[in-house]
């Protein structure tokens, strides 16, 4: 008997319609091969299995009872493989109820998430969401086991590794809300008036310092941060109420300035564009409900910023 690493597994092919037919001229032509290619592929199955699997009888060929034996099982394993390596069926997002987690900052829940759960309210009722806060340290480890669909946020914030897969949605850059009766609005401030006035901060770790501060430094400078606080729910409001500045997205600025009075400005100084990606491990590339969730957010995300 020959071990897995020996056996043709091919030839599995041929006993299943040799079983099916019990005649080695009718097996060979459902194979389109010829009669004697037949008889060969029964003699490797006779040696690699150590049974003789089909005997000469006065009423035909008969099967012996290791073929019966293996008739079932082989069928079975025929199907199950037959079953892997289909493509994949098409994803129909109307009658399915899967659930997608996605892992995304304040910042994305506030700019895609009402489109997107909107949309799949509308055009696949069955398909939930949940959203996770993204965390300092990257969930690589979620990605893999599929424990997370997709991460969503600034790549230079996120930093994920390398091997991970990536799609660029759009950019923003920063900007400054103030109250509509603030001072600085008179005229453009510069830099050493915008460190002249209480700011508030945005911090999901806590820490004390942001990017604004890290180029602050650079350049010999430091702010006053009066108020820290860890998402922009509350923000727009306070700001309204307070002469503080509250640096942000130029996206979420304008969002604020629909919630509550307030006016947009520039920063005083240059800094770089971020951009939002959208994350994933390899192994969902050709996962077909994957694809769609992907797609769906990508036209979401061009949808968006074609406005903007």
């Amino acid at each position: 008997m020959s071990n897995l690493r020996s056996f043709d597994l091919n030839l599995l092919v041929a006993f299943d319609v040799l079983m099916r037919d019990l005649n080695v001229t009718r097996a060979a032509e459902r194979m389109f091969i010829t009669q004697s290619a037949m008889s060969h592929i029964l003699q490797k199955l006779r040696q690699q299995l150590d049974d003789p699997l089909l005997v000469k009888t006065s009423s035909g060929m008969k099967p012996t009872e290791r073929a019966l034996a293996l008739v079932d099982p082989v069928r079975a394993l025929l199907a199950e493989t037959e079953r892997l390596i289909k493509p994949p069926l098409e994803f129909d997002a109307t009658v399915s109820q899967r659930c997608f987690v996605l892992a995304a900052t304040d910042y994305i829940e506030f700019l895609l998430m009402p489109e997107l759960s909107g949309y799949i309210e509308k055009i696949a009722p069955g398909i939930d969401l949940h959203v996770k806060r993204t965390e300092v340290s990257f969930p690589v480890s979620q990605l893999e086991n599929g424990s997370l669909d997709v991460v969503l946020g600034f790549e230079s914030v996120l930093n994920p590794p390398a091997h991970l897969r990536r799609q660029y949605l759009f950019s923003d850059k920063m900007a400054c809300v103030v109250n509509q009766e603030h001072s600085l609005l008179s005229k453009p401030p510069n830099i050493n008036e915008f460190v002249s006035v209480p700011h508030m901060l945005i911090s999901r770790t806590g820490k004390r310092v942001g990017i604004i501060d890290q180029k602050l430094a650079e350049l010999g400078l430091e702010r006053r941060i009066k108020l820290i606080v860890p998402h922009f729910l509350s923000a727009p409001l306070i700001v309204a109420k307070t002469d503080m500045i509250l640096s942000l997205p130029y996206r979420i600025a304008e969002q604020f300035t629909t919630i509550a009075p307030l006016a947009i400005f520039p920063l005083p100084f240059e800094l770089p564009d971020y951009d939002l990606c959208m994350i994933w491990h390899p192994i969902m590339d050709k996962d077909p409900a994957h694809q769609w969730l992907r797609d769906k957010i990508l036209h979401l995300a061009r949808s968006l910023t074609s406005h903007t």
